[in-house]
């Protein structure tokens, strides 16, 4: 098997097993009411990039090929490293998802008796779910030979940060005020001791 091609196959079974994680607490989070948030144009932009830089050009470029032009080799350690970056934004993709329980939500909402966690990876930035994208998108660059399908992820996950972490972060202090700002003051936003 070639080294583009199992690349290739570990980035679907990465993107199967994001989606099989993300399901359950989907469905769980359907049941509890939300008392305030909701989507708004820019976080319909920012969700609609990270789905199409993580899942849709990559998802096409695996499918079909195009655009070839922008075609590199691949190499075996690429890929490796492609793997362990992928699945360590998965292990983390799974633990932000555990630890905030009833609290998770696709948008910005706050939902019926919200908690501020800060346990699990919550105690070491306050946006795992984010660092998880940024992961997921180096390993898709380190997995996919092609300079579009592999950085695309990055950009994805660039224009959803940026679109919707300040206005996370508002929407924390509104709920829970000094006791965000402490936990702020402890924590980085994505990248443990740096960001």
């Amino acid at each position: 098997m070639a080294v583009a091609s199992l690349g290739e196959i570990i980035w679907v079974i990465g993107i199967v097993a994001w989606y099989v994680i993300r399901y359950p607490f989907e469905r769980r989070a359907r049941r509890v009411r939300i008392i305030a948030g909701g989507r708004s144009s820019s976080d319909t932009v920012g969700l609609a990039s990270a789905l199409l830089g993580l899942a849709i050009l990559p998802g096409f470029y695996v499918a079909t090929g195009i655009p070839a032009a922008a075609d590199h080799p691949a190499s075996a350690w690429s890929v490796a490293l492609g793997t362990i970056i992928f699945c360590s934004a998965l292990w983390i993709f799974r633990l932000s998802h555990k630890e905030l329980g009833r609290n998770w939500s696709i948008t910005l909402e706050i939902r019926e008796r919200h908690e501020l966690v800060s346990a699990g990876p919550y105690a070491l930035v306050r946006h795992p779910m984010y660092t998880s994208f940024l992961l997921m998108g180096l390993g898709q660059a380190f997995l996919l030979p092609n300079w579009v399908a592999g950085i695309s992820g990055l950009i994805g996950f660039a224009v959803l940060f940026l679109l919707r972490v300040d206005k996370e972060e508002r929407m924390m202090l509104e709920n829970f005020g000094s006791q965000y700002r402490a936990y702020m003051e402890k924590t980085k936003r994505i990248v443990p001791y740096l960001y």
